[in-house]
């Protein structure tokens, strides 16, 4: 199972600023104004950090566990089925021709829903899932 939620760290500044840094996301910082943006800055940059990994191809580590004076961070929804489909291939070692043949369907249909900037319907996302043995589940849990 796939967690959906990075730890980061959350330094306040002397300005009264929140820094937020991803210990397992190498780049990934960013900042607010109070720590109520920080978390609204920190979700965005997470989804555009995972966007543009799944766009140019590269690997995404799984979360680490968190730990003392972390806080999670989970992924926005845009990018989570994406980003569901893109780990199980790159897990399973399937590409893109690999799972179009076995969905019946043209190469180009899974580029699109491997593109961030694509909406693709969360039902075509179930699908390609399914067919890697894999289901996308949303819970919600404490914060």
């Amino acid at each position: 199972m796939f967690s959906f939620s990075y730890p980061a760290v959350f330094r306040p500044e002397p300005d009264g600023r929140f820094t937020v840094r991803f210990p397992d996301l190498r780049g990934a910082n960013t900042d607010g104004k109070d720590k109520q943006e920080a978390t609204e800055e920190a979700i965005d940059c997470l989804g555009s950090y995972i966007a543009e990994a799944i766009a140019t191809k590269r690997p995404i580590p799984p979360p680490s566990a968190l730990k003392r004076g972390q806080r999670l961070v989970p992924v926005p929804f845009w990018i989570a089925g994406k980003l569901a489909l893109y780990s199980a291939m790159r897990q399973q070692g399937i590409s893109n021709s690999e799972l179009a043949r076995r969905l019946g369907i043209r190469e180009t249909v899974i580029r699109r829903m491997l593109d961030p900037d694509h909406a693709t319907k969360p039902e075509k996302l179930q699908a390609a899932l399914a067919e890697l043995g894999q289901v996308l589940a949303v819970s919600v849990v404490a914060a």
